[in-house]
């Protein structure tokens, strides 16, 4: 790979994380550490202020602002590709939030590929197979709260109609059988439920840190779910 290409890369890695150990960066470009050290000093020379803390990696210093990362056209179609993903698998939030999210990526295009994407964009259809249920807006909320891990109080009706209020822990979100599904640990059972999220009448993030501290891993969760991955 072209240097300069890396070098950007490493930039973009430092923009999507808060540390960035150096050893991820040997990883995903496959050069040795003595290499990753030459890429961060020469970063650093022209005037990137990326410094390191031990035991966690590298970070970009609180403050400074990176220009914006370029897209070649084959990212930049992925992107637009995912966009009819989200709004036939996403619910509102996600819709909601992709869509700016892509208004951003467009705004840092050059003026040949924003020409090319347009022409592209009215040539993606998504059709809807009728029984996907998504007309809610939950999932950047329940993304919160399994990512501060944090308590999430829910208001659910289970498939006899009956409605309880839940304290739970969010673990992961699982997408089978058409439909989004909260795994979690509820406190109203003292075990872990699958919560299909159509089902959700309403929820809250309680701001309150997990309880339980020994959680399932998802992947281990999902290998009691009903379908085949």
């Amino acid at each position: 790979m072209n240097r300069i290409y890396r070098l950007m890369g490493v930039v973009t890695m430092l923009q999507s994380r808060r540390f960035l150990p150096a050893e991820r960066i040997a990883e995903k470009f496959s050069v040795s550490m003595r290499t990753v050290y030459r890429d961060i000093k020469a970063l650093v020379e022209i005037g990137v202020p990326v410094s390191f803390e031990t035991g966690r990696g590298y970070f970009v210093v609180q403050g400074y602002f990176l220009p914006p990362v370029s897209f070649t056209n084959e990212e930049a179609n992925a992107l637009l590709l995912m966009e009819s993903i989200a709004a036939r698998f996403g619910d509102r939030s996600i819709q909601k939030h992709y869509g700016t999210a892509l208004h951003k990526v467009k705004a840092v295009l050059r003026g040949s590929q924003k020409d090319k994407l347009e022409q592209l964009q009215g040539q993606i259809r998504s059709v809807s197979c009728g029984y996907t249920q998504n007309d809610f807006a939950y999932l950047t909320n329940i993304q919160d709260t399994i990512a501060s891990q944090t308590i999430l109080n829910i208001e659910y009706r289970n498939n006899r109609d009956e409605v309880t209020s839940r304290a739970v822990e969010p673990i992961g979100l699982v997408f089978y059988a058409l439909n989004w599904h909260l795994i979690a640990w509820c406190w109203h059972r003292n075990d872990y439920r699958d919560f299909r999220v159509s089902r959700i009448l309403g929820l809250s993030d309680t701001g309150l840190p997990f309880k339980k501290m020994d959680h399932i891993e998802l992947n281990a969760y999902m290998k009691l779910l009903p379908v085949n991955y």
